[in-house]
């Protein structure tokens, strides 16, 4: 049996801050530990109360001083698009067809996919992030990579194969048939092996044509428990296109409705430019609207409405993600940070307890997973990230005049990044500190 105690100040949430001082949405303690057995967290508590449930002599990772909280979540992005990140570009459109589309047929190299894949992993690891949900290309080869890469670490990770038949060039388009076909055998090749899940991936409905969203609706029927990832009203032209090829939908959000691919698992990037119909629409499917802050300023597509998406009676679900590679960082610190800003523009706001929540049980929440990850709880998975707030000179300083956890917390979001977080643990496992430069 493998057994550790880790030593810090923990913080994990239990449900979504109501309020700034809502301390009964979260457990803080000062000198903490959290003991973990078997890639499992068997106890949380204050130290010398878990220490008495571990064995003699067993190890101490020691962190006094420092916040361990659970990893980051990361629901939407791009595995193919590592190399794409600071591509420049005047739209959604030009960007996908100037760089993004020409990088992602790269990934029919097995070689050059195991390559990236890795590299996505390391600066996970790097970041703090030990979940994400990725959208591969429609290679069934960058999967298999994706996933390898994963499964090497041990990283509850989400993914599949995009499906694209049409609008895009040759090299990337497959067909209805090999789509539904590619999917199925990567569901039962990866689905449940170790920590993976599969993800039924449309693309966006622009490239696919009714039949492969009909495939698609085929695969949610037939797999009833995985999750869906697609992208919705996310820039102007792109919904105008879309209700071009797709008129008798009525709206985005119609087109899914109408081929089975919408409900609780069913994750929607963007959500920008939302009708009131397709808001509610969402409300009474319980899907999830994903908002990506530095992509939607990067290409230029709105500002998402976070109260608009939460609704009156708090019933919308709403993730918080990277988007890389249209965000522009894989940091989910730099993400909280530009959520907080594109928030204020819009006279929300974004509080640093309720940020924090979001990037850990608010994303697990939103991805289903709540039972495992996103929580320091006894029984959920060991993956969970230790930070520091002092980690550059300029936050030291700061930290000089911090006198609270909220403060503590924003200045982790505004100023911090990897150089922030001190180790990540998967499954128990220290794993950045074995990284290389």
């Amino acid at each position: 049996m493998s057994e550790k105690l880790v030593r810090g100040r923990l913080l994990s949430f239990c449900a979504k801050p109501q309020a700034r001082d809502d301390d009964s949405a979260y457990r803080y303690i000062e000198d903490g530990a959290l003991l973990v057995r078997n890639g499992t967290i068997a106890a949380m508590g204050s130290f010398d109360e878990v220490r008495t449930q571990a064995d003699e002599g067993v190890q101490i990772d020691d962190y006094r001083g420092k916040l361990i909280m659970p990893g980051f979540i990361d629901p939407h992005m791009h595995f193919p698009q590592m190399q794409v990140l600071a591509s420049y570009a005047g739209s959604l459109l030009e960007w996908l067809n100037t760089y993004t589309f020409v990088e992602e047929q790269r990934f029919s190299d097995s070689v050059h996919a195991a390559r990236i894949a890795d590299h996505l992993m390391d600066e996970f690891i790097r970041n703090g992030t030990t979940t994400a949900s990725a959208f591969c290309s429609v290679h069934p080869g960058s999967v298999d990579a994706y996933f390898t890469a994963a499964s090497h670490r041990n990283m509850l990770m989400l993914g599949g194969k995009v499906m694209m038949d049409r609008e895009a060039p040759e090299a990337l388009t497959d067909t209805p048939q090999s789509s539904y076909d590619d999917t199925k055998a990567g569901i039962e090749k990866w689905h449940g092996l170790g920590r993976n899940y599969y993800v039924i991936t449309p693309r966006f409905a622009i490239t696919s044509t009714p039949e492969q969203l009909e495939a698609a609706g085929a695969l949610a029927k037939e797999f009833p428990d995985l999750h869906i990832q697609t992208h919705l009203n996310e820039n102007k032209n792109e919904i105008a296109f879309t209700n071009e090829l797709y008129p008798e939908a009525g709206d985005y959000f119609g087109i899914y409705e109408k081929y089975g691919l919408v409900g609780d698992k069913s994750l929607f990037g963007h959500c920008i430019h939302m009708s009131d119909r397709e808001r509610d629409a969402m409300f009474d499917t319980n899907s999830v609207a994903v908002f990506c802050p530095t992509s939607n300023m990067f290409i230029g597509s709105g500002h998402f409405d976070w109260q608009n998406m939460e609704g009156d009676q708090k019933q919308g679900r709403i993730g918080l993600a990277t988007d890389i590679g249209g965000g522009t960082s894989i940091s989910m610190l730099r993400t909280m940070d530009e959520g907080y800003k594109v928030l204020q523009l819009q006279g929300q706001r974004l509080p640093p307890l309720v940020s924090f929540y979001q990037a850990t049980l608010g994303n697990a929440e939103a991805l289903s997973l709540q039972d495992r990850i996103g929580t320091l709880a006894e029984g959920s998975d060991a993956d969970f990230i230790v930070l520091d707030a002092t980690a550059t000179p300029v936050m030291k300083l700061r930290m000089e005049t911090v006198f609270d956890l909220e403060q503590e917390l924003f200045l982790l979001q505004t100023m911090g990044d990897d150089r922030a977080i001190v180790e990540t643990y998967i499954a128990g496992e220290a794993l950045k500190s074995k990284l290389g430069g």
